[in-house]
């Protein structure tokens, strides 16, 4: 019984270490901060140079930035998918739903704006 807990101990997801010692709970954060500068330094290198392929950079950029997001959310917001952390996953869940959402409808109300938009020359005759 012993080693199936010990084993349970040391087989945590970053998010899961409520029973770890601090230094451990530290050291997670130091991994997840030199990640997410790792990541950051990535991205500023891949927009400001040309050996990347030019059409591919804002694919990388959103690919990395997204890999970021997960990062933070594991290592400093301590969302996995335990037992534990079922509500808070669901909430991050319809959180994200709101976001695309919101920026979905924005995206879609600017593009149809123009079009339906009155000329600006009909405008101007109607103000006068």
């Amino acid at each position: 019984m012993s080693n199936v807990q010990h084993h349970h101990q040391t087989d945590l997801a970053p998010g899961d270490e409520e029973h770890t010692s601090v230094a451990q709970r530290v050291l997670g954060y130091f991994v997840g901060l030199g990640l997410a500068i790792l990541f950051t330094i990535i991205s500023f290198s891949i927009a400001g140079t040309n050996l990347v392929w030019q059409p591919s950079i804002p694919v990388a950029i959103i690919v990395l930035a997204i890999a970021q997001m997960g990062i933070h959310l594991v290592f400093f917001l301590h969302i996995t998918t335990g037992p534990d952390n079922t509500n808070n996953v669901m909430a991050l869940g319809f959180g994200l739903l709101i976001v695309v959402l919101v920026v979905g409808g924005s995206l879609w109300i600017m593009a149809n704006l123009n079009r339906n938009m009155m000329p600006m020359d009909q405008l101007m005759q109607m103000q006068r």
